[in-house]
């Protein structure tokens, strides 16, 4: 049964001027299943993602040979490699995760104060094993996105996990926080968030540090990384939707109605692929977009030596593509 919403009215932020992305040439690698949301480069230049019904693939550097490696039985989203050569999965059902070079799937952290995480979304790791990490909500599951981005009530928090397993949540009531990255001095902490379009940054030196907004994105952000060229890769699913625009700060009772639509009568992504760079000062280096007939809605992004992998809950496909030139 679909879950009721709770409509939190919230005025959007102007829409950003007018942009001029260049224009980027994709290619497209077809995987076995719908929903490879995120995209993790190995060192011999294979991609490993995550399905919708719970597998981990390898695809080869040239897509042409594709593996399952493993089946966490939930639903991966971002991936991660762990100091010791493992995968760490963040698991929307089932939490964080880790994946072994012999296919063995273990949980590392399902509860926080003893609540089962509702979304576990998305991660990066220090050096030392030490785990940043988002769960987007408490209100609604992976499979109920959209009631949260309608709803609007703000549940998601950004927490870390130490090697000896202590839990400190960084930051709370965020609408939607998504993608993590480090800063190249892991002084700072970077997240996506989806709701109020912005990515934010956290000072990790000072105790109770506030977070603070480094950049409007031209839309829904999702997953983010950093790049082997120093850069925060952001993944922006979809430009902001104008009719969920109009709908936040009107009478709640509209949202209500519009959750109660078929599928097909909600707010859907466009059907175009939108990728952001940025510099740890919240400089704008990279705004690209790209048009492909199997591939829309970016939700992972990955860089490592000039070539981009994208991932997507809205296809079966990921998506490759060179940077371009600064």
């Amino acid at each position: 049964m679909k879950s009721s919403i709770a409509p939190v009215r919230w005025t959007p932020p102007p829409a950003p001027p007018a942009r001029h992305p260049k224009t980027v040439d994709v290619e497209v690698v077809a995987v076995p299943g719908p929903g490879p949301e995120d995209a993790l480069i190995d060192d011999d230049g294979s991609v490993l993602t995550g399905l919708l019904d719970g597998r981990i693939l390898r695809v080869s550097a040239d897509g042409k040979t594709i593996t399952t490696v493993a089946d966490t039985g939930g639903r991966p989203l971002g991936l991660e490699w762990l100091p010791d050569g493992k995968v760490l999965i963040c698991d929307a059902n089932r939490g964080l995760l880790t994946l072994d070079k012999d296919g063995r799937v273990t949980t590392l952290l399902s509860e926080i104060d003893g609540r089962p995480m509702r979304f576990c979304n998305n991660a990066d790791v220090t050096p030392d094993g030490t785990i940043y990490f988002t769960d987007s909500s408490t209100r609604f599951g992976v499979d109920e996105w959209m009631a949260d981005l309608l709803e609007h009530s703000t549940t998601g928090s950004v927490y870390r996990l130490t090697p000896d397993g202590e839990v400190t949540r960084l930051t709370t009531g965020r609408a939607f926080p998504n993608g993590v990255a480090l800063s190249g001095d892991r002084r700072t902490l970077f997240w996506a968030e989806t709701a109020t379009y912005a990515l934010y940054k956290l000072d990790l030196t000072v105790e109770g540090a506030e977070p603070v907004q480094v950049a409007a994105i031209p839309g829904l952000p999702d997953n983010i990384a950093r790049g082997s060229d120093g850069l925060i890769w952001v993944a922006v699913g979809s430009p902001r939707n104008a009719v969920l625009d109009f709908l936040l700060p009107k009478q709640p009772a509209l949202r209500k109605v519009v959750w109660s639509l078929p599928d097909a009568l909600k707010p859907k992504a466009a059907d175009i692929i939108e990728i952001q760079a940025y510099d740890d000062a919240g400089t704008l280096v990279h705004d690209l977009r790209a048009k492909h007939p199997d591939f829309h809605m970016p939700t992972g992004v990955r860089e490592r030596d000039g070539r981009v992998w994208l991932g997507s809950i809205g296809t079966s496909s990921l998506a490759t593509f060179r940077t371009p030139p600064r």
